[in-house]
């Protein structure tokens, strides 16, 4: 959960929100939602990934909620969230829909933000009405849309059937990952994170998925191995910026061109030479600055827009 990885200082500990929310879903489920910040600053939103927690957002929250009202929420049977049936790509837009919804005043537009699994869902939601209505822009950390398993590179193995069969079971796996061990923090560095990734970053990634519930870690491997949101690139129509790790194993930069390559609105694609799939945490600041860019040139101007 996220207020249970452990990391209780420094810069990856959780910061206390100003409010907390609930969402409700369109099938039912309840979404806990953080707010940050002041009332009437930007918005972002932030959408963590799978087997993550609004706890891998804690440095960006910790950043812009200064000058900026950020909203963060669990994902359905991550952190807070309670597990509900119903898992696929369609369930992530309703959910990111109902949190949209219950966090914004309506007609406010944010930049919303997802990483992995989070990128997948604003993919996913990029064609409903509740996302056009709330999205100024977008930003895609180490995500993708479609052959997540079959471009993985997590098992050093060629590509083919073989590899793709193997990670398939690797990734779906119903092995508990905790607790958190030296092994644990080795498998957890080699499978997501560059090699340059500090201690206390390790640390503080392998205490956020070891706190993973896994029965919804399993059932989301499901649906993310056979995921195609191709169409919904093609959907996203509003100022987008992608930024990839060159050693991310889960979502390689192949993803990420091919992202930039068909999106209607791309506003540039950042390579980080050696960074892993956690860019959240391992290049913080660098993210941060993003966000900050995004909603300095587009949710200004769309609530300028909104008031002429």
């Amino acid at each position: 959960m996220s207020r249970l990885t452990r990391t209780v200082a420094g810069p990856y500990a959780p910061p206390v929100p100003e409010r907390e929310l609930t969402a409700v879903s369109a099938d039912g489920a309840r979404l806990h939602v953080e707010l940050h910040g002041p009332e009437g600053a930007p918005a972002v939103v932030l959408v963590h990934g799978w087997t993550c927690s609004t706890a891998v957002w804690a440095a960006q929250i910790r950043a812009l909620a200064a000058d900026h009202r950020v909203v963060a929420y669990d994902q359905r049977g991550h952190g807070r969230s309670p597990a509900h049936p119903g898992y696929s790509a369609e369930t992530l837009a309703d959910d990111l829909e109902a949190v949209l919804a219950t966090a914004l005043a309506p007609g406010e537009r944010a930049v919303v933000v997802g990483h992995s699994m989070g990128g997948m869902t604003v993919l996913a939601a990029a064609g409903r009405a509740g996302f056009r209505e709330h999205t100024a822009a977008v930003l895609l950390c180490s995500t993708g849309s479609a052959r997540l398993v079959a471009e993985s590179t997590v098992l050093p193995m060629r590509p083919g059937r073989l590899r793709t069969a193997l990670t398939r079971r690797v990734l779906g796996s119903r092995a508990p990952l905790g607790p958190v061990t030296p092994v644990t923090r080795a498998v957890v560095k080699y499978a997501t994170m560059g090699a340059g990734s500090s201690p206390q970053m390790v640390e503080a990634w392998a205490r956020i998925v070891t706190a993973s519930p896994r029965r919804a870690r399993v059932a989301w491997s499901h649906v993310l191995a056979g995921i195609d949101l191709d169409a919904g690139v093609r959907r996203l129509r509003v100022p987008t910026a992608v930024v990839v790790g060159t050693g991310d194993r889960l979502t390689p930069p192949v993803h990420a061109r091919g992202l930039a390559a068909a999106l209607p609105q791309c506003v540039g694609l950042t390579e980080l030479t050696g960074l892993g799939h956690m860019t959240p945490i391992e290049a913080p600041q660098l993210v941060t600055a993003r966000i900050r860019a995004l909603a300095a040139t587009h949710v200004r101007t769309a609530h300028a827009e909104e008031s002429a």
